[in-house]
């Protein structure tokens, strides 16, 4: 038993020295401050991640599909299964620390010449044991550096997979409101075509009665056909808006969805406060991961310059041996061995010094990494919170060119039935205002959408409520 006591001894002396770099955070290379002072355009608000997405939506048939996209999304699915599968292997690796100590019995019963030399002999071995078997003592830091590695990898698996969450709420409320706004756009479409058929009608009725010219009337036709060849172009792009959100909520979407808000009612969801990018180092998973990532490459640094120095492990066991079943345990049955080896590398070659370099240049891919994912997350806040201005500038002003362009449309149609115009006029009235209707719906799309893209980021969308 003393020798498993000096064996536990030097296993708690193991790992006593580590030669991985030390783990420091790079420089932040990004300005300290989001450009042009877009941060300051809305009066102080929550931070998006104190915002549960359930409370960032207002329309309650977007909430439903979000909720189900979360549960049934199978490639959210692939993602948390990912997480068990490096979970397992931090396991594996981390038992590599301790000595791994195995029970083993045994009992035989063989027959053989006398050692008298006259006649045979049978004899009984009975054997009850405990041992370690070639436990390495990591003076060096290697097993420890492999194992923080992989914690560091399991860790990173964590954070991507919220941070394809994040993605997946965002993928999720971009399609629906592509849909919707296909929607939107679809029902105007199908009143301009019933209007222009109208239009067609009556123009044939002028025709045959002498009033007006084959002209007017195949321009009233061209107008009528621009506007069906609009119409299913949008019916096909709410087809396919619908397909992509029923692949992102795992399934057809159910028929018992909660009435929608229409675009116009989405544009004022919690006010959000951007903070400094630095707050970003926190906030975004995919950061967090990238992080997790280069503590593990500098943590295989670690385990390669180890490897140049020599391995001591140690073999030993402690057990009981006897030729009766009975006397087993006794004092005069005790067994052990104890057995230290040592392994030095002297002509390898160049292959420690070729792993070292392998994981010193993965080394410096994870700092530039983590850099390109800093500046990533910069930039999308950034270009989020410009979007923020300058789509709300180009609602306003598109409301006004629309109404604008409704006046001018009502007065061709009196200035041509009072005989003032040509229809060439009415013509392009009609046609530059349906072009500035569906503009408008499609500006709403882009603000709701981009006021989506500011609030995940930021690194909303990750709370839920309870």
């Amino acid at each position: 038993m003393r020798n498993l006591a000096i064996l536990i001894a030097a296993t708690a002396l193991a790992g006593c020295a580590n030669l991985a770099p030390p783990h420091v955070r790079p420089p932040l290379p990004t300005d300290t401050q989001y450009p042009d002072g877009f941060a300051n355009d809305v009066a102080p608000g929550q931070r998006a991640t104190e915002i549960g997405w359930q409370d960032f939506f207002a329309d309650p048939q977007l909430a439903v599909l979000i909720a189900r996209a979360v549960e049934r999304n199978r490639d959210l699915a692939i993602a948390v299964a990912r997480i068990e599968e490096a979970r397992g292997q931090y396991r594996i690796q981390d038992a590599d620390r301790l000595p791994t100590v195995g029970a083993s019995a045994g009992a035989t019963r063989s027959r053989g010449a006398s050692l008298t030399g006259v006649g045979t002999d049978t004899t009984n071995r009975y054997s009850v044991g405990v041992g370690v078997t070639s436990f390495e003592l990591d003076f060096w830091g290697r097993v420890k550096n492999l194992s923080d590695a992989a914690r560091s990898q399991y860790l990173a698996t964590g954070q991507a997979e919220r941070a394809f969450r994040l993605t997946l709420v965002r993928d999720v409320a971009s399609a629906y409101f592509a849909s919707r706004g296909a929607e939107e756009q679809i029902k105007l479409a199908e009143a301009t075509v019933t209007s222009r058929k109208e239009g067609l009608r009556i123009a044939r009725l002028r025709l045959d009665a002498g009033v007006t010219s084959a002209l007017d009337y195949r321009q009233s036709e061209t107008l009528l056909t621009q506007a069906e060849t609009e119409l299913a172009s949008l019916r096909l792009a709410k087809a396919q808006s619908d397909n992509f959100l029923a692949v992102l909520v795992g399934g057809p979407l159910p028929p018992d969805l909660p009435a929608p808000l229409p675009l116009a009612a989405q544009s004022s969801p919690p006010a959000l406060s951007a903070g400094l990018p630095s707050d970003l180092l926190v906030a975004r998973p995919d950061i967090l991961s990238a992080e997790e990532q280069l503590r593990a490459a500098r943590a295989n640094v670690g385990a390669a310059r180890a490897a140049f120095f020599p391995s001591i492990s140690l073999t030993g066991s402690v057990g009981f041996a006897s030729s009766s079943l009975d006397n087993l345990f006794g004092n005069n049955g005790l067994t052990w061995s104890f057995g230290p080896s040592i392994s030095l590398p002297i002509f390898d070659f160049g292959r420690n010094k070729g792993n070292l370099t392998v994981a010193e240049a993965r080394e410096n891919i994870a700092v530039a990494t983590y850099e390109k994912t800093v500046q990533t997350a910069f930039r999308e806040v950034a270009d989020a919170l410009a979007g923020r201005r300058y789509l709300a500038e180009q609602v306003e002003a598109q409301e006004r060119g629309t109404l604008a362009q409704r006046r001018i449309a009502d007065l061709a149609r009196k200035r041509y039935r009072e005989g003032v115009s040509t229809y060439l006029e009415v013509l392009d009235a009609e046609r530059n205002l349906f072009a500035a209707e569906q503009a408008l719906i499609e500006l709403r799309r882009a603000q709701v959408d981009n006021l989506v893209t500011l609030y995940v980021a930021l690194g909303g969308g990750l709370v839920e409520r309870r």
